[in-house]
């Protein structure tokens, strides 16, 4: 029989629509639909300067628009030879934006996925968590999700007055929720009976399809561009890299990537406390201080192919650029969205589960259709 599960669904995270062949509550093989949130991302920034580029940037993975504003505008640097000019306090800035980013959007995929099989508490804690961290990223601009923050050359704006101060206290809040958070999901006895042993992807597979991000890193892979690459400030920052270790079934089950997501909200509060630190002694805001010191009147690159990568909460997201020259537009701007890739690989995983399985590899994934679309 042919099921299909969305578009208009609470367990496709979006509008995805999934066309299952079942036999019986078995399922013979997954054929994902895609398309529903096409938005002509990359068509439509082939006719726009590039700074005006990045508030459609945003709309790709909306749950994490600082991660995917950061490696743009770290691209576009690089490419107009200022990346190295880039003062410290801006990067230290947009380290510290995305990284709280990356919580929220942890949040998110924690939350969703404990709801798609059947916890209900996890997610109104997630919600309110991330509250915190909306509410202190729209201090900086104004806006809750799509910000518009980190610039071609620096930010918008400096942080607010008091901002490091309110930051570090949710640092200090957050630690004990998220051990809450582990006992109560994460080591909950259902939570790991349904997720256990459940949509095994082994590292040859992983790395063949080009999965990225939390995924790959739960199958075993200790490949974190943060420390791969040592773009922006991370090389200066203290981190461990969480990896899947099979504790609870099969090494790169569900269960460990699930795990892995946790652990790295972890890491993100040690590399916010560390940015805060640095923020607070020796990079200190003087009233000299001008975030848009460096934004360009225009921005004009050399003509060149440049691709730029970056690690998002959800994997790799690259960027392909393509400029003449002459032209203050891109000839071609190209994203590799990490979400499309790893969804790639739900098919592989699904074949031969039961249909209540499909359900958690699905949300296991973690892909925001707006990245997937684009």
């Amino acid at each position: 029989m042919i099921l299909s599960i969305g578009p208009q669904h609470p367990s496709t995270h979006g509008v995805l629509r999934l066309e299952v062949i079942t036999d019986g509550e078995l399922v013979k093989d997954v054929v994902p639909h895609l398309g529903y949130l096409h938005r002509c991302f990359e068509k439509h920034a082939e006719s726009l300067p590039f700074n005006q580029i990045i508030p459609y940037v945003d709309r790709m993975d909306y749950l994490a628009a600082m991660n995917s504003e950061h490696a743009f505008a770290m691209g576009v640097e690089r490419m107009l030879g200022i990346s190295d000019d880039i003062p410290p306090r801006v990067e230290y800035i947009r380290v510290l934006v995305a990284e709280m980013n990356r919580i929220a959007s942890h949040f998110i995929a924690l939350g969703t996925y404990g709801l798609d099989i059947g916890a209900f508490t996890p997610f109104l804690w997630m919600m309110r968590d991330r509250e915190h961290i909306l509410r202190m990223l729209e201090w900086t601009c104004g806006a809750r999700m799509l910000y518009n923050y980190v610039w071609i050359g620096g930010l918008f704006y400096d942080l607010p007055v008091g901002f490091e101060e309110r930051a570090l206290e949710f640092a200090r809040y957050l630690k004990p929720k998220l051990i809450e958070t582990q006992q109560i999901l994460i080591e909950n006895k259902i939570f790991v009976q349904r997720t256990a042993n459940v949509g095994v992807l082994p590292l040859p597979l992983a790395i063949n399809y080009g999965i990225s991000g939390p995924m790959l890193r739960g199958s075993g892979l200790k490949y974190d561009l943060r420390r791969i690459d040592g773009y922006s400030v991370y090389p200066e920052l203290e981190f461990d890299v969480p990896i899947g270790q099979g504790e609870m079934g099969t090494l790169g089950d569900c269960w460990d990537r699930t795990w892995v997501r946790l652990a790295e909200c972890f890491e993100s509060v040690r590399i916010i406390e560390q940015c805060l630190a640095r923020l607070t002694t020796d990079l200190k805001r003087t009233p000299s201080f001008d975030p848009q010191a460096l934004v360009p009147k225009k921005i004009r690159p050399a003509a060149m192919d440049y691709y730029v990568r970056a690690e998002n909460p959800k994997g790799e997201l690259g960027f392909f650029f393509r400029t003449d020259g002459r032209s203050d537009t891109p000839v071609r701007c190209k994203a590799r969205a990490c979400s499309f890739v790893n969804l790639s690989v739900l098919p592989e995983l699904s074949r031969g589960v039961m249909l209540a399985d499909l359900i958690a590899i699905m949300g296991s994934i973690d892909v925001v259709m707006g990245e997937v679309d684009r």
